[in-house]
């Protein structure tokens, strides 16, 4: 995730800029790519006064730590989802960003896709009238993350993706279906009000979850079934890798963010726009672009203008879900979040 933002840093107006860096093994030569500091300790980054905010990108159990000598050092910060791996957790860094008049946000960068956005106003506008059931669907392909992961020379990969797979980061869904569950949010205006979920492992010798099937009841009384997994055999089921389907009052909207936003009503099914193809670098490409938005809604927020970027309490109601699922499945009842 540090390439991301520090490409995407790369594109911001000239008053940005990438100063330092702190971590992992291969902090000291994108360091020298990208011709900043690498720091030899957290505390030694966070001492700088020349930084004024904090990008937290490690893995989610170290969040909190890290957010909270951020704000501790008078820095903002811009944490990854999840934002942590508990809600206590999180209230302590809204908390302390609140005490300090720091500006906290979460790393919700879905919301700055093309579709994602117009998939927003058509609700907003009232175009499907009211939300009433909403099905999502998150599957990936479970050689999917060893695909990207760095190699030397010979093909052997440099680092693994064992954080993931680690205990104290919780599971899959904690990584991956609170960008969902935020989603959902955001089209809605509406918090997750009751859990009910079964979570399973059916990758051998994994220690967290991999998948889940809950299902969510949100305040405003929209129902969502939620389908995440990494535990696919083989490539994903075609368009399904974050694919919403939204029934209202008065339409449907078929919503794949990375292909096409499709509406219906009794005039039938209709293409409102589709998703320019996926990216890597550049401003207006379909990653780059969205975390460019997200780097800039941050800086309206440290600047005192609305903030464009999700909230603490946006990441904190994602996590809240997440380990409702969790305790759900566990306890096999209904979790109540209200």
């Amino acid at each position: 995730m540090f390439i991301t933002h520090a490409e995407a840093l790369k594109l911001m107006p000239d008053d940005t800029e990438l100063v330092a860096l702190w971590g992992g093994t291969r902090a000291p030569a994108q360091a020298e790519k990208y011709g900043i500091s690498s720091e030899p300790s957290l505390e030694a980054l966070m001492a700088r006064k020349d930084i004024d905010a904090i990008i937290v990108t490690t893995p989610h159990h170290c969040h909190v730590q890290e957010t909270m000598m951020a704000l501790e050092s008078g820095k903002h910060v811009l944490v990854e989802k999840p934002m942590t791996t508990s809600v206590a957790d999180c209230d302590l860094m809204i908390g302390l960003a609140a005490k300090k008049g720091l500006t906290i946000a979460t790393g919700y960068h879905q919301r700055f896709r093309q579709n994602n956005a117009r998939a927003k106003e058509l609700i907003a506008g009232g175009a499907i009238g009211q939300v009433q059931t909403v099905s999502l669907s998150m599957p990936i392909y479970k050689e999917a993350a060893k695909v990207g992961a760095p190699r030397d020379k010979e093909g052997r990969l440099i680092h693994s993706w064992g954080w993931w797979d680690d205990p104290v980061s919780l599971g899959h869904l904690l990584n991956s279906l609170t960008h969902g569950i935020d989603m959902v949010r955001w089209f809605t205006g509406a918090e997750v009000a009751t859990v009910s979920a079964f979570c399973r492992t059916f990758i051998p010798g994994l220690k967290v979850e991999d998948t889940t099937y809950a299902l969510l009841e949100y305040t405003n009384g929209t129902m969502c079934s939620f389908y995440s997994s990494r535990a696919l055999p083989g490539p994903i089921f075609q368009g399904e890798d974050f694919r919403f389907r939204l029934m209202g009052s008065e339409g449907l909207i078929d919503l794949n963010p990375y292909g096409e936003l499709r509406l219906a009503d009794e005039k039938g099914w209709r293409v409102i726009c589709e998703q320019p193809p996926f990216g890597t670098m550049g401003v207006n490409t379909t990653r780059m672009g969205s975390y460019c938005k997200q780097i800039q809604g941050f800086i309206d927020g440290i600047r005192g203008k609305p903030m464009g970027a999700a909230t603490g309490e946006d990441g904190r109601a994602g996590v809240a879900a997440s380990l409702a699922m969790l305790e759900s499945s566990r306890e096999r009842r209904w979790v109540d979040l209200r």
